[in-house]
């Protein structure tokens, strides 16, 4: 099956579709999501990206990340990716939407309009090994000094949206 994403305009509205790939060689604005579960404990359930992903690879992460299917909403799509990815049914809301554009080293662009969820979970994942390498909890205060100390050990967006998630959790 061809992977594609959903083209979209600064506002969300649909574009049409374009092969996953082909979106990321030519930097096409898509639509994308990203999922953060914290623990009872307020820790930040991280993962490593598998090491033979096609960009980011090893890097850590929030707790899954990907895009919607066509006719998917991103909630829905959200949900799907957390026991794709994670073994995981937890309980996730919107918190907020984002867009963002970095080049990576391989020539490839994330150019995403994402929309963040969080949840709370204290489940054990479960992990999809040809998605995630590892996982780690995390205590928020901690991550903001690991991050300051290697920023090049995080995805991009991670780093991006992190201190929005941050300001949710503080004022939920």
């Amino acid at each position: 099956m061809i992977e594609k994403v959903i083209l979209v305009d600064e506002h969300d509205n649909e574009l049409g579709t374009m092969e996953k790939m082909e979106a990321h060689i030519k930097g096409v604005l898509h639509r994308a999501f990203s999922v953060f579960i914290f623990n009872s404990k307020g820790e930040l359930l991280l993962q490593q990206r598998a090491l033979d992903k096609y960009h980011s690879p090893g890097l850590w992460t929030n707790t899954c990340c990907s895009h919607p299917r066509l006719n998917e909403t991103t909630l829905d799509a959200a949900n799907r990716r957390l026991v794709e990815e994670m073994g995981m049914h937890s309980s996730v809301s919107k918190a907020f939407s984002f867009i963002y554009k970095s080049e990576f080293d391989n020539d490839l662009t994330e150019h995403e309009l994402d929309h963040v969820f969080i949840g709370k979970d204290d489940t054990l994942p479960v992990i999809n090994t040809e998605e995630v390498a590892s996982y780690r909890y995390v205590d928020l205060d901690e991550l903001e000094i690991e991050i300051k100390n290697d920023p090049e050990g995080f995805t991009t967006w991670f780093r991006i949206c992190l201190p929005r998630v941050i300001e949710h959790q503080k004022n939920a």
